[in-house]
């Protein structure tokens, strides 16, 4: 999903930048709120953070000859949602770019839509549909989970069409190029992703379910219930 540094033109770069400058500006402003109203939120922010640092800094050779790693952001998405995730998300980009020399700065915008926005509202609209339904509720975590993992890439594989269209098909049949370089090994991915997050919210339910309460993640009935039966 990094994109490296100087694979894009400057004009993409731009238009990135353009694209995530809103989005973290508005994420800032929700993370305040969210802190300024239950101090107690703090620790489970940090345990999100932490896991989009440690997956998204896992790079995974891929059988067609690129690398893939999972995104850790649907935990994140769910609990805190789209907007403060891709302020996480820029943060972690960054010290990744910096220090890992994962992805770049130049690139870091395009990074941040994929990573940060986009796979995480993705995530983040799957989970609201499904909350107040009778579906399970880890099955709702699995599902927003993996499909922000899965998403981050589709978008990848978008601006990296828009930036080299094919000579012959241009971005549509780039854009089916890259998508298959990186599905064969996200698919799988995305769903070893969400089964590990599901049993880390698992986790998080047994131990502090009163915060998942206060966050209104899911109704407290389902939590309650969770936990119970865990």
């Amino acid at each position: 999903m990094h994109i490296m540094e100087g694979f894009l033109p400057w004009q993409w770069c731009l238009v990135w930048w353009i694209i995530a400058t809103p989005c973290l500006v508005f994420g800032v402003y929700q993370l305040k709120k969210v802190l300024e109203a239950d101090r107690e939120a703090l620790p489970l922010l940090g345990v999100t953070g932490g896991f989009i640092f440690i997956l998204s800094s896992l790079k995974l050779p891929s059988v067609t000859g690129s690398c893939s790693h999972p995104t850790g952001t649907g935990l994140s998405a769910f609990c805190f949602g789209p907007w403060v995730t891709s302020v996480i998300c820029a943060i972690v980009l960054l010290f990744q770019s910096l220090f890992l020399a994962h992805g770049g700065l130049s690139v870091l915008g395009a990074n941040i839509v994929s990573m940060g926005i986009v796979g995480p509202l993705v995530g983040w609209t799957i989970y609201r549909v499904l909350r107040d339904t009778r579906v399970d509720m880890y099955l709702t975590v699995f599902l927003a989970v993996a499909f922000a993992d899965l998403f981050t890439y589709v978008v990848t594989s978008l601006e990296l069409a828009l930036a080299y269209p094919a000579e012959v098909g241009g971005i549509a049949s780039s854009f089916i190029l890259f998508l298959g370089i990186f599905a064969v090994t996200q698919v799988p991915l995305a769903i070893v992703e969400g089964i590990v997050l599901t049993l880390i919210f698992k986790y998080i339910v047994q131990l502090k379910p009163d915060i998942l309460s206060q966050l209104q993640v899911f109704p407290k009935e389902k939590i309650t219930s969770a936990g119970s039966v865990a």
